[in-house]
Order: C-alpha cells, then structure tokens, then sequence
C-alpha cells in the first residue's frame, strides 16, 4: 500500500495489518483528570482532592486500629462519599480521576454507601435495623 501524502510533503507509513499494536506508547487522561491547581503550585497542592480522600481514609483507618471501628469505618464510606461529590463538582480532579466521570461516580458513590450502611449496621447496639437480612441469613445458614 502506498504512504499517504500531507499538504507539506511528509508522508507517514501506513499499518500492514488491522490489528492492534502490542505495545501500548500512550492513554489518553480521563475526563477531569487535570491538574486541579495551576502548575506553579506544589505537586500535592495540585492534588489537593485525591489528598483529601486519601487523608480522611487514612484517619478513618486510624481510628479502626485504635479501637473505633464503627466510627471509623464511617469515615472511610464518608470520605469516599466526597470523593464522589468532589468528582461531580469539581471540572479538574487531578488524579483522583480513574475513569470516565461516570465510572468514578458509581464506584465512589456506591463503595461510600455501602460501607457507610454496613458501618451503622455493625454490633453490637446497631444504630439501624434492616429487618429482611435478618431473614436472609437464618435462610442461608440454618
């Protein structure tokens, strides 16, 4: 097959075959996946959102190793719950942004619910009851 010709003269070589390559050389940024500050700021400041998701999930983790489990595992689904929010909000989310926004959205949202959920249904003296997973596991176990 012949190389196809610019308008300045360049010409590039065509692929001899429909397949794709075998070495990736790049990947395109994730929408939102900007810098979220300006570049003459420091690097974490520039990573402000994901620092912050990362810090109150580090306190959160904190708080379970000394004996708060409840407390804090709410943090952790909290956290992740305002990484979701900070994801929807916010145009440049630096590397906070894994995904599509919509991705990111769903996996923050739902893991924070869940975790959140799960943290207030701990025992003993839950501070909610959900009557049908009593239901569930008699029916699964006994």
């Amino acid at each position: 097959m012949p190389a196809e010709a610019h308008s300045d003269g360049a010409s590039e070589p065509q692929r001899s075959s429909r397949r794709f390559p075998t070495l990736t050389r790049d990947t395109a940024r994730p929408e939102g996946g900007g810098r979220a500050a300006s570049g003459e700021h420091s690097a974490p400041a520039r990573q402000w959102p994901l620092l912050t998701v990362m810090g109150g999930v580090a306190l959160g983790l904190l708080l379970v190793a000394l004996d708060a489990f409840r407390i804090g595992s709410l943090v952790v689904g909290l956290s992740l719950l305002a990484g979701a929010a900070l994801r929807w909000a916010l145009p440049s989310v630096g590397m906070l942004a894994v995904r599509s926004r919509f991705t990111d959205l769903a996996t923050y949202g739902v893991l924070g619910f869940v975790i959140v959920v799960l943290s207030m249904m701990v025992q003993p003296k839950p501070w909610i009851h959900v009557p049908f997973l009593d239901d569930i596991v008699h029916f699964t176990v006994r």
